[in-house]
């Protein structure tokens, strides 16, 4: 995979062949447009945008097969994958592993006609957070204990 093209924003508005000319040239398949103000942009062809949503659903399919037709075998190899894709999933308690694993193929599932990958991203990070809190046992404790509940916090400055 070849790295992006990397060019100023202007530079496209003002040199739109030129930028494309050293696109094609350079063998890159995307174009990230950097920004003063904003966030970047990436432009890519078509084609390329197709292909990433084929293999994406692909993806996803498989995996929501394979988790529906595991047995408890199959589950731990899911499992294990899953630790290799993601290393911070060992901290996870071994029932909140396969929890991550269907929840996440149940989201890539859920947002494939959305064109939007948002909530797979929002997913994957919630559970990181998890996984950071069980990966230290002090903080896990702290969090796991009944505590009152104090009612709604106010926003910050806002309390008086």
């Amino acid at each position: 995979m070849s790295a992006p093209l990397v060019v100023a924003f202007s530079d496209l508005l003002n040199k739109p062949k030129d930028t494309l000319a050293s696109m094609a040239r350079s063998g890159a398949v995307l174009l990230r447009l950097r920004r003063r103000d904003a966030e970047d942009l990436v432009l890519t062809t078509a084609s390329r945008r197709e292909q990433e949503e084929v293999v994406v659903t692909a993806a996803t399919r498989m995996t929501a097969v394979l988790l529906a037709h595991a047995d408890q075998q199959g589950r731990d190899r899911l499992v294990q994958a899953l630790i290799k894709a993601f290393p911070w999933a060992r901290f996870l308690p071994a029932d909140d592993r396969w929890l991550f694993l269907t929840e996440l193929s149940d989201t890539l599932v859920a947002v494939g006609d959305l064109d939007n990958l948002a909530p797979v991203a929002q997913l994957i990070d919630e559970w990181k957070h998890t996984a950071e809190i069980h990966a230290d046992p002090q903080l896990a404790a702290v969090l796991s204990q009944d505590a009152d509940d104090y009612g709604n916090v106010p926003e910050p400055g806002l309390a008086t």
